[in-house]
């Protein structure tokens, strides 16, 4: 019986179709376009995705069976007990209460930013490269623009001349989309413009194919994981500022935050007074859910760079090459002969 294992084990630094070819060689089948589009199961993808998880759970789920969080009681800075899990603040309002109706504040901010900053950038982005010329430079130079303006001190700036009775979550997602959109807009026109010259791309517009239906059809799903990519960091940067601006009491003011949870903890002295169950608690939702996201937008950089995407497939090809090897060769049957035998 042939010995199908390769006899040079495949680099790191292969082309994906050489890898390809040695995964055919071992009888292994080929991957989906869509499958190929998704991150590997990894240990980190896991707790990335669990993490998220938890806390979008709580988040969502958390308000509908906590105590009313705006209730005051004769119990200021009482620690954690059965009664309150978290102990109460200095007017005596119940802190795991607020922390559920919090998160849940905070991820709406987070994810009202990372649709709209994505939409930008998709736009001036992606639109602007496939059209090129004069539309593609106004565009580029419009987010050049924005790009070289520090981000914080305008966001700052503008959340300073809103009045706070109009500062509401739609205030802040909007303020912090419009200063966080710039730098994945680059991007994406990059990846455009590398993918508008392919000959697929071409041969669609020569065949007559509206410049919508190219770029929805032939480009977008090619930048799906960059998109992706740039959603999640963009939600990660959204939950930050907030909690940013919240604590200089610039934040929303018709809502709660963690960021304004943290600053009403500061403002009630709970570290001097060593009220840890005040300030922890937000701080550390913020914290693992920043790393939550931060483990996907890993496992989504293993498709987005090709050379961590060779690196995938060459640990899956090494690990079918090995259990080949451990494996018998008369149980070994080449995938030829096997359809073969199969139409006989």
């Amino acid at each position: 019986m042939t010995n199908l294992t390769p006899t040079t084990e495949p680099s790191i630094g292969d082309a994906p179709d050489q890898l390809a070819a040695v995964a055919d060689a071992l009888g292994e089948k080929p991957r989906s376009a869509l499958r190929a589009m998704l991150p590997t199961l990894t240990p980190w993808l896991v707790t990335g995705l669990s993490l998220i998880g938890a806390i979008a759970l709580f988040g969502i789920i958390g308000p509908f069976f906590v105590q009313d969080p705006t209730v005051i009681r004769n119990i200021g800075l009482s620690a954690p007990s059965a009664d309150h899990i978290l102990g109460t603040t200095q007017t005596g309002q119940d802190v795991f209460a607020q922390l559920a109706y919090a998160t849940r504040g905070s991820l709406e901010i987070g994810l009202l930013v990372g649709v709209l900053a994505t939409i930008l950038s998709a736009f001036f982005g992606i639109l602007g490269a496939y059209i090129g010329g004069f539309t593609d430079e106004a565009f580029s130079l419009f987010s050049n623009v924005f790009l070289v303006i520090p981000g914080l001190p305008l966001v700052i700036v503008i959340s300073g001349f809103v009045p706070p009775q109009q500062r509401g979550l739609w205030t802040i997602a909007v303020v912090l989309a419009i200063t966080g959109w710039a730098a994945s807009s680059r991007v994406l026109r990059a990846q455009t413009m590398s993918i508008r010259n392919r000959d697929y791309v071409s041969a669609a517009r020569v065949s007559g194919e509206r410049s919508f239906r190219v770029i929805a059809v032939e480009i977008l799903p090619n930048l799906l994981p960059v998109l992706a990519s740039q959603f999640v960091f963009a939600v990660i940067a959204a939950i930050l500022a907030e909690a940013g601006l919240a604590f200089l009491g610039l934040g929303a003011s018709n809502s709660s935050t963690l960021g304004t949870m943290l600053f009403y903890a500061q403002n009630g002295f709970a570290l001097p007074l060593g009220a840890w169950w005040w300030f922890i608690p937000p701080g550390l939702i913020i914290a693992l859910f920043g790393t939550g996201l931060s483990l996907v937008n890993f496992s989504i950089d293993e498709i987005i760079n090709p050379r961590l995407k060779n690196a995938r497939l060459y640990r899956k090809r090494r690990k079918v090459a090995m259990r080949q090897r451990s494996t018998p060769r008369s149980k070994i049957t080449p995938r030829s002969n096997t359809k073969s035998r199969s139409a006989s």
